[in-house]
């Protein structure tokens, strides 16, 4: 190999190329450089370990390799990872062609769904086809050029499947510039044939030369903030919601001075959760079908509400039915899509830019105290409500209660993590914000398994820059056998997670949806499944304990605070078990409307009734594109 100071080219694999590059790679994180590439994380087969897991190998000290125990668990670790950096460091996945690879296409959609940077490394068949059929190759007759890592097109931003080995030099910076672009942002995906891994080739040695990003930040246009400012002056009832890309952007504090300026009400996407403290007088709520009483309230009121970094999702938006149908929006947004919904004013651009140079606009205009006193009224109701909610005593264990009792007992630093099921809506509702960024409610794709893969990633994130806190998950039974193998792997490591499962007998959250549509319980519940014989409880504190984790189960809401204390002391992974009813402890209030294909006919009246009420309700639906 010629030494990368002479200039000459360097004679390298195209995997020893891929890994030195990455290696190379930093980005400027507060005035600090760091490496772009937190390291990796990968399971070997026969697609990648020769050639890719030879270079990993030299470069193992640079690019720490996480064993996964699951491909797709892999995949939101290294999701949650890129968001507790909030997309300004990122991790690699490496998996083998055939099952391994494709193990990865749930955790591609949920890094594209929720707009997170993930490189995906994974083997593909022999470009030369002298091998062909290969062990795990899908054969399509019609295109021999067509194979399982093509499904991954869809579910990513960037795609490339490298056929000669110096394509890596246009695709690898190609790739990256997606995944660092706050308006492109998520998973770029490289697949790797098994041959050209092996194969050399001479790079130019500048390709290897230390290489700093910094996120790029789009000014708003002037006229698009003339016009924002026009319509947010016109507005009596101003309404702020607040997505996850306000803190993606670092826009927190400028969200805060502008809010405060102009006193203009904040209320929260499930992704946005944590932009504002709980105490902030303006801090309405969260929105949506499963926000607060409070948020929704206001949005039903306002007139003009400036949507910044949200994808303004169903969920926020109450399937379009939270607002007035004569309500204008203003969309702040890095994304020009996101930016035009539902006939938005789009302001494309950062946020924090925007926000400050819209109150530069905005100099003078103030909202009546009387705007602002309602939601501070509706807020404190609110605040009533989820003390009453998470309390314990003598009534059946909720989420709710288990909530209520790890806020009041946690760090305020201390990062959460939840997804899927009924957990979401509970902590978007329940949780009281005690730190900036400190909660992670994957509800961009509602993907079941991800809590504990997620907690591990972020876990590890975590430990970069705060070893000290504790990185807290809430899992329901679903979820947790569904994919739990990585408290194996957070004991493996050292990173230390506390993991509390709630087992309500089956997927009770869709149950309820079930319910609530007229149709009888079936399938969702253990107890109402007909194909189930011999129902049982499972025994997850020795599953866990199996796994090498401590592991505890409570009978109530006071015995899960003691057990909590004891996790916090605790020096590895702790799962903490408790049952909570199925029916009985749901957060009753704070909805709003969401739209659920319902029968129009059936043998049952309960069923058609329900799809009548359903349905009567759709007037409130806003029209828009």
């Amino acid at each position: 190999m010629t030494d990368s100071t002479t200039g000459e080219p360097i004679r390298l694999t195209m995997a020893q190329a891929i890994v030195r590059w990455m290696a190379a790679q930093y980005i400027v994180i507060d005035g600090q450089e760091l490496r772009l590439f937190g390291g990796g994380f990968g399971i070997f087969g026969h697609g990648n370990v020769t050639c890719l897991g030879e270079a990993l190998y030299q470069h193992r000290d640079a690019l720490p390799l996480y064993r996964g125990q699951n491909e797709q668990s892999m995949g939101f670790a290294a999701a949650a990872y890129a968001k507790y950096h909030l997309r300004q460091r990122m991790m690699f996945c490496t998996a083998s062609a055939g099952p391994g690879t494709s193990n990865l296409l749930t955790s591609a959609a949920l890094a594209h769904a929720n707009r997170l940077p993930v490189l995906l490394l994974c083997g593909d068949t022999f470009v030369t086809r002298l091998p062909d059929p290969v062990l795990q190759q899908m054969e399509n007759f019609y295109d021999p050029t067509l194979g399982v890592n093509d499904a991954f097109k869809p579910v990513t931003r960037y795609w490339d499947r490298i056929v000669h080995p110096a394509q890596i030099i246009q695709s690898l910076p190609n790739a990256l510039a997606t995944m660092l672009d706050p308006a492109d942002c998520g998973p770029a995906f490289i697949g790797l044939p098994q041959d050209v891994q092996g194969w050399a080739c001479d790079y130019p040695a500048a390709f290897f030369e230390r290489r700093v990003h910094r996120v790029r930040r789009c000014a708003p246009d002037e006229r698009e903030l003339e016009d924002a400012a026009a319509r947010l002056r016109s507005a009596a009832r101003p309404l702020i919601i607040a997505g996850g890309g306000v803190q993606y952007s670092g826009a927190v504090d400028a969200l805060t001075r502008f809010a405060e300026e102009h006193q203009i009400p904040v209320v929260e996407t499930i992704a946005g959760r944590a932009n504002l403290l709980a105490t902030h007088p303006l801090n309405a709520g969260p929105i949506g079908v499963t926000g607060s009483d409070s948020a929704n309230a206001l949005a039903e009121q306002a007139d003009v509400v400036l949507a910044v970094g949200t994808r303004l999702q169903d969920f926020t938006t109450g399937s379009w039915t939270a607002f007035a149908h004569d309500a204008d929006f203003i969309a702040i947004n890095a994304a020009r899509h996101d930016a035009g919904k539902h006939r938005s004013l789009p302001v494309v651009a950062d946020a924090r830019l925007a926000l400050e140079q819209l109150s530069e606009h905005l100099a003078g205009y103030r909202v009546s105290p009387h705007w602002s006193g309602i939601a501070t009224e509706l807020r404190k109701q609110w605040d009533t409500y989820v003390a009453v909610n998470v309390a314990h005593g003598n009534r059946p264990n909720s989420y709710a209660q288990a909530i209520g009792v790890v806020n009041e007992l946690c760090d305020p630093q201390d990062r959460v993590v939840a997804a899927a099921g009924g957990l979401p809506a509970e902590v978007t509702a329940n949780w009281r914000t005690l730190h900036v960024g400190t909660v992670d409610v994957e509800f961009g794709f509602s993907c079941m398994g991800y809590e504990i893969a997620g907690g591990w990633g972020a876990r590890i994130a975590q430990s970069e820059n705060q070893p000290d806190r504790d990185t807290i998950v809430f899992t329901g039974d679903g979820s947790y056998l569904l994919m739990n193998s990585d408290i194996y792997s957070s004991v493996l490591t050292g990173m230390k997670l506390i993991i509390l499962v709630l087992d309500n007998g089956g997927f009770a959250v869709i149950n309820k949806l079930q319910n609530n549509t007229g149709n009888e319980s079936f399938n969702n519940l253990i107890a109402d499944c007909p194909t189930v014989k011999a129902p049982f409880d499972v025994d997850f504190e020795a599953h866990a304990r199996a796994l090498g984790a401590n592991a505890e189960t409570v009978a109530n809401a006071a015995e899960l605070a003691e057990a909590f204390k004891r996790a916090q002391a605790a020096d590895k992974t702790s799962v903490i078990v408790m049952k909570v009813d199925a029916y009985e402890g749901w957060t009753s209030q704070g909805h709003a409307w969401w739209e659920v294909g319902t029968p129009q006919i059936s043998q049952s009246e309960r069923v058609v009734q329900a799809h009548e009420d359903w349905e009567s309700t759709r007037v409130r639906q806003r029209r828009g594109v």
